[in-house]
């Protein structure tokens, strides 16, 4: 009898057994389909580029603003140049007159957004694309307008690296302006030596007006005073005046009254020869 019940004993384990292995299998088979599901649902985070940013609007802003319509992840804005800050503030202070500290704050001109999940940064960049960014009557930010764009297969690492590219070519240029300056530098040092060497090789070094050591060619004036200088110098130009007015007033009386001009042989004064 003992015997008997020991077998029935086992044959009622064994389908107990076999069903506990089905479980078992079964457990693995969905914990493996879920596993490959979860792989192919991996969340890929998307970028939204903001083109306007309104005067102090902040990242905290833009986080807070946007965060209510999914998980916002890293937040970057671009600053505006320093020419243009220079520019504000002195405008800020000539518009307070100088009497108290201008008011300034740093602005941004455009900014990126970047979303754990690239379906929330589509239907939110749709969806608020044009739309004002206040929705409270008193918000200062009432009156802008959302300037949205999805970045298509835009990574942070494309942001990254194009903000290390323009960095490098902002200090090329920086370089290139301060070689040229240093080259304009040396080339007025140089030219203020070479003068130097010059004036002091014409005798006086000490006077930076020195005279310039050449002969000029005398005008028409001075020779007219040399030769009025000279003995019986003004007789003849007094006589030379005189031929030359009566030349003028003889053609003039012939074109008047028709009459053929006299000869000049008829016409020559005589010259008186100093003794």
């Amino acid at each position: 009898m003992a015997t008997g019940e020991s077998e029935k004993e086992v044959a009622e384990l064994e389908p107990l057994e076999e069903k506990d292995l089905k479980l078992e299998a079964e457990e693995e088979q969905e914990e493996s389909e879920e596993a490959a599901g979860s792989a192919k649902k991996r969340v890929v985070p998307g970028i939204v580029y903001l083109g306007h940013i309104p005067p102090r609007f902040r990242p905290l802003h833009v986080r807070n603003l946007l965060s209510a319509y999914g998980e916002v992840g890293r937040v970057f804005f671009q600053p505006e140049g320093g020419f243009v800050r220079r520019k504000k503030k002195a405008a800020a202070a000539s518009a307070t007159g100088g009497k108290k500290r201008s008011k300034y704050s740093k602005d941004y001109t455009e900014g990126w957004v970047e979303f754990r999940d690239k379906r929330v940064a589509k239907r939110v960049a749709a969806s608020l694309h044009n739309t004002p960014m206040g929705a409270r009557r008193r918000s200062p930010f009432r009156y802008d307008l959302w300037n949205l764009k999805y970045l298509h297969r835009f990574t942070w690492s494309h942001l990254s690296e194009h903000l290390a590219f323009e960095r490098q070519v902002r200090r090329q240029r920086l370089r290139a302006e301060v070689a040229q300056a240093k080259r304009e530098t040396d080339f007025y040092l140089r030219s203020v030596e070479r003068g130097k060497r010059f004036l002091a090789a014409d005798g006086d070094a000490t006077r930076p007006n020195g005279s310039w050591t050449f002969a000029q060619r005398p005008t028409e004036q001075e020779l007219r005073a040399r030769k009025a200088a000279r003995p019986g110098g003004r007789e003849r130009a007094r006589l030379a005046n005189a031929q030359d007015q009566a030349r003028s007033n003889r053609g003039l009386l012939a074109r008047i009254f028709g009459a053929p001009p006299p000869s000049e042989s008829m016409g020559d004064p005589v010259v008186v020869k100093d003794s």
